[in-house]
């Protein structure tokens, strides 16, 4: 067993300290230690996307950045998003045009295309299928979340409407288990 190293984070607006070996995955640290199981893990390799967060304003893939490396970090996950009283226009996008299916790949394509919007408030549909070419679906063929993407930057609404889910649902208490900062970033 590796030593263990303190990190401190604020995830969804919510401070966080633990104790974590220096090789836990960002992604394991958030779905097993915080319990923020709507970040997905998928490859495990950084290519399908799901595991995708915002890590201090830019997304990343939380297969390939250990939880050392978001010591002193910003960490937004799906659960950042909005609640199920009061949806993330891109959530509620994402409903009205079926721009999702069996679900696995919603919660990275949901950051990946926040991050997209924040950066790109009015993307051209070619911007939007740019932004979102590092994530993968199996089911829809894309064509529902671009449109999906397209109404919510319509909408003008995304940029800023996050609802801070520290207030709404606070994840669980856990254990250790994760790394320090670095350059592990998409």
């Amino acid at each position: 067993m590796s030593e263990q190293r303190t990190i401190r984070l604020t995830v969804n607006g919510a401070s966080f300290e633990r104790e974590v070996e220096p090789r836990r995955l960002l992604a394991d640290f958030l779905r097993e230690d915080l319990g923020l199981t709507g970040t997905h893990i998928g490859c495990e390799h950084g290519v399908c996307g799901a595991c995708t967060i915002i890590l201090d304003g830019d997304s990343a893939r939380s297969c390939l950045t250990l939880a050392v490396q978001a010591d002193g970090a910003q960490v937004q996950t799906v659960e950042g998003l909005g609640t199920v009283d009061a949806l993330h226009p891109l959530q509620r996008a994402f409903r009205e045009h079926h721009a999702l299916q069996c679900g696995f790949c919603t919660p990275g394509m949901l950051m990946a295309a926040l991050d997209l919007l924040r950066k790109h408030p009015s993307p051209t549909e070619r911007e939007i299928r740019e932004g979102l070419s590092g994530n993968l679906c199996r089911c829809t063929g894309y064509e529902h979340i671009v449109r999906a993407v397209r109404t919510a930057a319509a909408a003008g609404e995304t940029v800023g409407a996050e609802t801070e889910t520290a207030s709404a649902a606070p994840p669980r208490e856990a254990g250790a288990g994760a790394q320090s900062r670095g350059s592990a970033r998409e």
